[in-house]
C-alpha cells in the first residue's frame, strides 16, 4: 500500500496536472474533458517508464521534511512495579513548539521514490497497534535467556562478593517466577515467558544457586564439552569463520592463505587436547591457538616474495611443537 501511495505522489511530482478551466472565462466542457484524457494518458505513460526503470537518473524537486536542529526533548515517566502503566512521552506536544523543517531539494527519481515509500508507511502504521501486538507476542511468545548464570552461584557460605551473588539471585526469583516488568512501552507479564539460563560450572554447581532459584528452573541438561569433530565445524561452517577471516584479511597483502583438511583437524585436535589439560574455555582456544600459527605469516605478510602460504598439519606442528609440550608454558601462551 505504502508503494502505491508514493508511487502516485511521484507520478504528480513528474506530470503537471492540467490547468482547471473556468467557465467565467469561457471555458468549454469539451475542453476540460480533452485536457484530462491527455493528462491520464500522459501519467500513464510515465508510470510505465517509472516501472521500467528509464527515469531512475531524472531529477525531481521535492519537499523533504526534516527534523529541526535541537532535538525535541522527551520526558518519560514510569510507575512502581505492579501498577497501570502511566509513561507519558511529551514529544508529541513539543512537536508543535519544534516543528519539522520542510525544504524544496532536487532529487533523483528513484531516491525520491524511496523517500515517499518512507513517509508513506510511517503514515500507514498504527503505533498503538504494533506496541500492543509486541507485548502481547512478547508475554505469550517471549524466551528470555540468561547466560553466566554460574557467576552469580555461592560456592560456600561466605561474606563479601558472595552476598551481592545471592542478591542478584533474589532479585532474578519475581521476574522468573512470574510479575509485571515496566518497559518503554507499558507492563509486560512474564507469567508466561520461557526462562533458560546457561552456566559453565567450572567452579561452582547448580546446586550452589539458592534453592528458590533453583526450583524455577525445573529441567536441567548437562552438556559435553566441545570435541574435535566440533572444533572442525567451528573452523570451516560459519559464514564468517576464524579461518575464512583471515583468508580474508591477508588478501589486503595480496597473501594467498590455504588450510588443508589436514591441517584444520590439526587445530581442532590442539585445542581439544589444550582444553583438557588446563582451563577449559571452549572454542574461543581457536583463536589463540590460530593467533599463534598466524603470528609470523601476519608479521612478514607485507614483505613475503612468495604470496602463497600452505597451512598443513606439518606447519602447524613446527610452531606449536614446543609449546604444546611444555603445560606451564601453553597455560600462558595458548
Amino acid at each position: 500500500k505504502a508503494k502505491q501511495n508514493a508511487e502516485e505522489l511521484l507520478l504528480d511530482l513528474l506530470v503537471a496536472p492540467p490547468p482547471k478551466v473556468s467557465k467565467k472565462n469561457g471555458g468549454q466542457p469539451s475542453a476540460e474533458g480533452v485536457e484530462k484524457n491527455s493528462y491520464a494518458n500522459t501519467r500513464e505513460k510515465f508510470r510505465k517508464m517509472f516501472l521500467e526503470g528509464k527515469l531512475d537518473d531524472r531529477f525531481v524537486e521535492m519537499e523533504i521534511k526534516s527534523s529541526a536542529k535541537a532535538p525535541i526533548p522527551v520526558i518519560e515517566i514510569f510507575s512502581q512495579s505492579g501498577m497501570d502503566d502511566i509513561g507519558q512521552d511529551f514529544k508529541d506536544i513539543f512537536s508543535n513548539i519544534f516543528p519539522k523543517q520542510k525544504k524544496i531539494e532536487k532529487v533523483r527519481v528513484s531516491e525520491a521514490f524511496d523517500i515517499l515509500v518512507k513517509e508513506e508507511s510511517e503514515r500507514l502504521v498504527d503505533n498503538d497497534k504494533v506496541v500492543q501486538n509486541a507485548i502481547q507476542r512478547v508475554e505469550n511468545s517471549g524466551l528470555i535467556f540468561i547466560d553466566e548464570i554460574d557467576k552469580i552461584a555461592s560456592r560456600e557460605k561466605s561474606y563479601g562478593p558472595d552476598v551481592s551473588r545471592e542478591g542478584v539471585q533474589r532479585d532474578l526469583l519475581p521476574i522468573i517466577e512470574g510479575s509485571n516488568v515496566m518497559t518503554k512501552y507499558g507492563a509486560v507479564k512474564t507469567d508466561h515467558i520461557l526462562f533458560i539460563a546457561a552456566g559453565a560450572f567450572h567452579v561452582s554447581k547448580p546446586s550452589d544457586l539458592i534453592p528458590e532459584l533453583q526450583g524455577r528452573f525445573p529441567i536441567r541438561v548437562e552438556m559435553d564439552s566441545l570435541s574435535k569433530k566440533e572444533f572442525v565445524r567451528i573452523l570451516t561452517e560459519p559464514k564468517g569463520a576464524l579461518i575464512k577471516q583471515y583468508i580474508e584479511l591477508l588478501k589486503t597483502e595480496n597473501v594467498t592463505l590455504n588450510f588443508t583438511d589436514d591441517g584444520i583437524e590439526r587445530i581442532a585436535e590442539i585445542a581439544e587436547e589444550v582444553n583438557l589439560k588446563t582451563e577449559n574455555i571452549g572454542a574461543r582456544r581457536l583463536h589463540t591457538i590460530l593467533e599463534r600459527v598466524m603470528e609470523d605469516v601476519s608479521f612478514e605478510a607485507p614483505y613475503k616474495t612468495a604470496k602463497k602460504v600452505l597451512i598443513n598439519k606439518n606447519y602447524i606442528d613446527e610452531r606449536l611443537k614446543d609449546i604444546i609440550k611444555d603445560e606451564d608454558l601453553s597455560r600462558y601462551i595458548l
